[in-house]
């Protein structure tokens, strides 16, 4: 592949697995970290037409097939890491830490403490409207800036995204570098005692010391739990889940957690195809269960291993 020089590195079939949360998945062709945004820039705009992108974050939110991914990948760092708070609005880098985002912003008085919990970086949190306790990307998202496939910098207000649940659209290869966001006034004394709390919350009920890659699937009602004490659990993905049967379900070295339900974690030398196989399993038990088909909240990419093998079998399959 004849690629553009860049200041940044480029890597040729570099595996992803140690890239990703769940610590799977084969190569990229390419692998491409810019220097900064104008090394991003020119190499966009000088790569050759057929040659897909794929913007990837921090991998919290991916499964990468077994064997790999034909494209080039871009992945952020330095440089699109930054977070600033003026006035009301928060600006920060595609790379930033949505934790960090939110603990800078609370620091300034401002709140943005439902990305406290939310695993990832914002890109990501953007890309798929990330939300928690009951508040959303969406709620608060100004507009974002993004480089084009032909290297060119864009400013897209919040609305053009078509931001709905878990899902937003932008053109393919386009690489999102920053959000601007509004954010209400708080105390910040108040708003750290706000973020402590959402984070015992969430120790306490999903497996934060395994390897997953978050929920697994999206909620059938359509938004995300609130947290509070009257919020209704009929249709959430665990429940169904666990109504059917398969908390603690296995394949390979795939597991849904005992702890929590939509939650796929690698026990330790899960493949990509045990990790998928078991979540299309699921899918296919509620619905036999419940008559409801869950949608993978777990972006998956990529090309199944070419030796043909699909991963260990099920537990059901091997009595």
């Amino acid at each position: 592949m004849d690629l553009p020089r860049v200041r940044g590195r480029l890597t040729p079939d570099r595996s992803l697995a140690d890239l990703t949360w769940l610590r799977v998945g084969g190569p990229a062709d390419v692998l491409f970290q810019p220097a900064d945004l104008e090394d991003l820039q020119d190499f966009l705009r000088d790569l050759p037409d057929d040659v897909d992108v794929f913007p990837m974050g921090v991998g919290s939110n991916l499964i990468v097939r077994d064997g790999g991914l034909r494209a080039v990948v871009t992945r952020l760092g330095r440089g699109f890491n930054g977070i600033e708070v003026a006035g009301d609005l928060v600006h920060a880098g595609a790379a930033a830490l949505d934790a960090h985002v939110a603990r800078k912003a609370a620091e300034a008085g401002r709140d943005l403490t439902f990305l406290r919990t939310i695993p990832g970086a914002i890109g990501g949190a953007v890309r798929m409207n990330a939300g928690c306790y009951g508040s959303y990307v969406s709620d608060h998202l100004v507009e974002v800036q993004a480089v084009t496939r032909g290297g060119d910098v864009v400013t897209i207000p919040a609305a053009d995204l078509k931001l709905a649940y878990r899902s937003s659209e932008l053109p393919e290869g386009w690489v999102l570098t920053r959000a601007t966001f509004r954010a209400a006034a708080g105390d910040p004394a108040d708003l750290a005692a706000r973020m402590d709390d959402q984070l015992a919350r969430r120790d306490a009920t999903q497996p934060t010391k395994d390897r997953s890659a978050g929920s697994t699937f999206r909620n059938p009602a359509g938004h995300s739990s609130t947290g509070r004490a009257g919020d209704t659990h009929e249709l959430k993905a665990w429940k169904v889940i666990d109504d059917a049967g398969l908390r603690g379900a296995t394949r390979g070295g795939a597991q849904m957690s005992p702890k929590h339900p939509n939650f796929l974690v690698n026990t330790g030398g899960a493949s990509a195809a045990d990790l998928e196989g078991l979540g299309e399993e699921v899918r296919e038990k509620v619905f036999q269960n419940s008559g409801i088909r869950l949608e993978w909240e777990i972006r998956r990419v990529g090309e199944p291993d070419p030796s043909g093998q699909s991963g260990a079998k099920s537990a059901s399959e091997q009595e």
